[in-house]
């Protein structure tokens, strides 16, 4: 718990510097409504981060959920063209999503598979057939409900124009109060990080561990599709190649946040943190005109840091007590 206060107090002092770094030195940068379209930028990937940071404390991983997005963006772009209204296009995008978490989670728990070989497969399974279903060709046409969702503004919606916050940034934020109540309030929550530090000790205690591990794919590829609903009203059109690499730009926010990669520790402030530091990290640099090819070695980096950092404070916390120990004379 330690740890995870430190790290928590490490990430808002580097959301700080961020903002006071690009803020000194990009003109713009902070302008609250440059600040808020930026959030188009990431709250896509963060709605997804929020389910990753979960699966990954219960000791799995989801490298499938780029390609979840683009298969359930396909599939509202075939409900779309076979007449389907905006209601059955986004209940078609939410339950696509659900059934591609659901088929991840029983080939994991039922055949005792490891998740990240699961999904790696699913990944090229999924991916693939948003290819062989559109090919190089593009669907477009939605409704403007969808286009509303992904680019309108709490403001235009309640009558309050000056009040330019993101639809998709509100439902992040409340997304992010759900999951966070629900890992840290819960019994769900905490039977989440018991089958994420041992998974055999969590069985003998009467925990149904693969029924969780069910549970958590299926709401991952439910959030996907959330998130394939927003990004498909944002762009106005369906690809098979879109939110390519979105796989690990999520796991860098929750391994950033202070998640262990092996399970059972982490907290969600700590990925939510994460994730405003490299929204405004990837913002300045994008006001700074940096590659995007830059930017993906920077973002590589930080994850790598990330994982290695945490270990480093536990090592000289552990050297710490016996110094302790033997100046106290114990």
């Amino acid at each position: 718990m330690k740890a995870t206060r430190t790290w928590e107090i490490i990430l808002v002092l580097l959301l700080i510097a961020v903002v006071c770094g690009f803020g000194a030195t990009t003109e713009g940068f902070l302008d609250f409504y440059n600040l808020s379209d930026s959030t188009f930028n990431y709250s896509e990937k963060a709605l997804i981060a929020l389910p990753m940071a979960l699966v990954i404390i219960a000791g799995e991983i989801d490298i499938s959920v780029a390609a979840t997005v683009a298969l359930t963006s396909v599939a509202m772009g075939l409900a779309k063209n076979a007449g389907a209204g905006p209601a059955l296009i986004i209940l078609v995008g939410l339950g696509s999503g659900a059934l591609c978490g659901a088929l991840n989670g029983i080939l994991i728990t039922r055949f005792s598979l490891p998740s990240i070989v699961v999904t790696i497969g699913t990944l090229s399974l999924y991916r693939g057939a948003a290819l062989v279903i559109l090919g190089d060709g593009a669907i477009t046409g939605y409704p403007q409900v969808l286009s509303t969702l992904g680019n309108g503004y709490i403001g235009d919606l309640i009558g309050m124009p000056t009040l330019q916050i993101p639809i998709e940034f509100a439902i992040f934020v409340i997304a992010a109060v759900i999951f966070g109540v629900v890992l840290h309030k819960t019994v769900w929550g905490r039977r989440i990080y018991a089958i994420g530090a041992n998974p055999i000790a969590s069985r003998f205690s009467g925990i149904p561990v693969n029924r969780y591990r069910l549970v958590l794919f299926i709401v991952i590829g439910l959030m996907a599709g959330l998130a394939s609903v927003l990004l498909t009203g944002r762009i106005g059109s369906t690809r098979p190649n879109i939110a390519m690499g979105w796989e690990l730009d999520a796991i860098t926010m929750v391994i950033l946040g202070g998640v262990s990669i092996n399970g059972g520790s982490g907290s969600l402030l700590g990925v939510v943190l994460a994730i405003f530091v490299l929204g405004m990290f990837t913002f300045g640099l994008q006001m700074e005109n940096v590659p995007g090819i830059v930017m993906s070695m920077i973002l590589g980096g930080l994850m790598i840091i990330s994982m290695i950092v945490p270990i480093l404070i536990q090592r000289a916390r552990r050297n710490r007590l016996p110094k302790a120990a033997a100046a106290a004379g114990v």
